[in-house]
């Protein structure tokens, strides 16, 4: 072929009738890992927030550190020069594991090694975002094989975004309340050891030690999936740790975590309530509290008829009251409300969320 034959192949490459299969399959790709990234990161910054407390410090840090992190694995990327689809399979296996495992490492650091958290943390967040880095400039050498560099830029970051929008949006509304943080994480590993799979397929007959390469797939998808059903355990198995006192109740809501605990006997705490590990009232104590708010709107207004608030036991002991409404932004906390909650003065048991005269609103759409 004479040097101007040379010259047109790409552009008659890209002039075959559309695209090929290996171009689809990778920029599926694409948008699975720009997802897969995503979360790791969200997930990562909201364990951060649930444990360490100040929102903004943890997500701003983990987002900052994930973002540098990523840009050395981009830069180490023009070290991978032969072989790029065999470097591609096995960062997708490492991501998977890591990324995979990301909020059970967390849980247990937690709960096993409190004062090196955030040594893990961080440690978890570069590894991750080291290898996330390197995905992305390997897929776009390989697919610069058989697509013009204008439209392999434009292509590659279009499903990039697209993946983000997506994970960002499924997350919050989606994911963890569904799936809880454990099985959100496990689920988008074993899409990037999917991912893994794919790409062994698609390029079986150009990689070399093609069985040591299945063997990895595979152990890797038997790893997160044993770590799948074993997801409630480990999450009990970190509260258990985490709480002096034992868990009785825990459920995931799409706005928190709720746990309760329970230390039965004379002089201990009773029930305690915790949403996001973070303590709310204590069964023992919890009247002063929800009295000191009630007593005075009660005296100042008189004689109420009606009430709506969030501390229903020191209401419905007035007499005047004759309809009470319980506002909460979470029917989790309602739901559970309504099997536990009563009023144990004067000898009464009855059950407030089921009593003819009191009710329960959850706000539409609450942010909270």
């Amino acid at each position: 072929m004479h040097a101007p034959e040379l010259a047109a192949a790409p552009q008659a490459l890209d002039a075959r009738g559309g695209p090929q299969p290996v171009e689809v399959a990778l920029l599926a790709s694409v948008f699975v890992v720009a997802a897969c990234g995503l979360l790791y990161e969200l997930s990562a910054g909201a364990i951060a927030s649930y444990v360490l407390g100040d929102s903004v410090l943890q997500f701003s840090t983990v987002i900052g550190s994930y973002l540098f992190a990523m840009g050395v694995g981009s830069w180490l990327s023009r070290y991978f020069e032969r072989q790029l689809p065999a470097h591609f399979l096995r960062i997708e296996l490492l991501i998977a594991l890591a990324g995979g495992l990301l909020p059970v490492a967390l849980f247990l650091a937690n709960a096993w090694a409190p004062a090196s958290f955030r040594v893990v943390l961080y440690g978890l967040v570069l590894v991750v975002g080291t290898l996330v880095g390197l995905e992305i400039p390997l897929v776009m050498r390989i697919l610069r094989r058989d697509v013009q560099l204008k439209e392999l830029v434009s292509q590659v970051l279009t499903f990039d975004y697209l993946g983000a929008l997506a994970v960002s949006l499924a997350f919050p509304l989606l994911l963890v309340p569904q799936l809880g943080m454990v099985r959100t994480g496990l689920l988008f590993g074993l899409l990037n050891a999917a991912v893994a799979a794919w790409a062994l397929w698609l390029f079986r007959h150009e990689l070399r030690g093609l069985r040591a390469h299945a063997v990895a797939c595979a152990a890797t998808l038997v790893v997160l999936m044993l770590a799948w059903a074993w997801a409630d355990r480990v999450t009990t198995l970190a509260e258990d740790r985490l709480y002096a006192d034992r868990v009785v109740f825990a459920q995931s809501t799409p706005y928190q975590r709720i746990v309760v605990t329970h230390a039965p006997g004379e002089g201990r705490p009773g029930h305690r309530l915790f949403l996001n590990g973070n303590l709310q009232f204590t069964e023992r104590d919890e009247y002063r509290y929800h009295e000191a708010l009630a007593h005075p709107a009660m005296a100042a207004h008189g004689a109420p008829k009606k009430v709506a608030g969030s501390a229903s036991s020191p209401v419905m002991v007035t007499a005047s009251v004759s309809i009470t409404t319980c506002a909460d932004a979470s029917a989790g906390i309602a739901r559970k409300a309504a099997s536990r909650r009563r009023d144990r003065r004067g000898g009464r048991k009855r059950r407030f969320m089921t009593d003819p005269h009191a009710g329960h609103h959850v706000p539409p759409g609450c942010p909270c």
